[in-house]
């Protein structure tokens, strides 16, 4: 009988977020000879109820609710999200455990297969108000209607002719080996992108030890990570609002980007912050509290 430790690791039962729990699960594997690793995979809300846009079905929660619930009942040990799809507010006894590096956090343009440019017949497929909001400069006059589901059926629904052109994040495509299909990438600054996009975010129970995981982390990441969720955070965006905020290192540096829209006169505005590295909170609290004084 094995003595080693067994840790089941929860994450949602699409092709992508798969693919992505099993970078952690290789990790284990390949790093933690006395740990039986091992995977559970589970539909969402948000997998399931594809109705609707998201930011009028509770938003960020959907994706994560099942994956809390294997956490607490012990059927799960760790959970693996897509930080951009974890809500601000975490249960105190379900705390982060950490993050991962980051892949490009780029938004991009996907055309059907043999289309080599957008002609603006067809809707733009797109379920983010953040991306619905920035793309009104891309492509002033398009039409951008809502699309749902995992990133095959996206896929699927731009070759079948429902969509003229699809934006989705760099990373999912570039995780699955999907690369060849990005027609166009958005520079950050044209396109700022969802708060931790890119970034992997691992979730545990309070109490337990997962030192066994710290060399998965990633220091710069982390700092990305705090301070655009701390932005997020201090101005209450959530799923609901088109809020964006980007955070760039160098060195012991992070320079923070971010989006706010206001309600009442219906534009946004974009703003830059800088400091150290180990401030990563305090920037993404300033840069909130700079917006609602305005």
């Amino acid at each position: 009988m094995s003595d080693k430790r067994k840790i089941v690791v929860g994450s949602r039962d699409s092709l992508l977020a798969v693919t992505q729990s099993n970078l952690v699960v290789d990790y284990i594997r390949d790093n933690c000879p006395d740990i039986d690793v091992s995977l559970l995979t589970m539909k969402t809300t948000g997998d399931i109820e594809l109705n609707g846009p998201l930011y009028n079905m509770g938003g960020k929660g959907l994706f994560v609710k099942e994956l809390d619930i294997a956490l607490m009942d012990r059927r799960s040990d760790l959970s693996v999200h897509s930080l951009k799809d974890l809500p601000m507010e975490v249960p105190e006894d379900l705390p982060i455990v950490g993050f991962s590096k980051r892949e490009d956090p780029r938004d991009v343009l996907v055309l059907p297969k043999g289309v080599n440019e957008y002609d603006g017949k067809l809707p733009i497929g797109c379920s983010s108000l953040r991306r619905i909001l920035q793309l009104e400069t891309i492509f002033p006059g398009a039409e951008v209607k809502n699309i749902r589901g995992n990133l095959q059926t996206r896929l699927r629904k731009l070759d079948e002719g429902e969509f003229g052109a699809i934006i989705l994040a760099a990373a999912g495509l570039k995780r699955l080996g999907l690369e060849d299909r990005i027609s166009r990438y958005f520079d950050t600054e044209e396109l700022l992108p969802a708060c931790g996009q890119g970034i992997l975010c691992l979730q545990g129970r309070k109490g337990e030890d997962y030192s066994f995981i710290s060399g998965f982390l990633d220091e710069d990441a982390t700092a990305q990570a705090l301070a655009e969720r701390a932005y997020v955070k201090g101005v209450d965006g959530g799923c609901s609002s088109p809020i964006a905020a980007h955070a760039k290192v160098s060195g012991d540096s992070l320079e923070l980007t971010a989006l706010y829209y206001n309600e009442d006169t219906k534009k946004y505005s974009k703003k830059v912050m800088t400091g150290a590295k180990s401030e990563a909170e305090s920037i993404g609290r300033n840069m909130a509290e700079f917006f609602l004084k305005k």
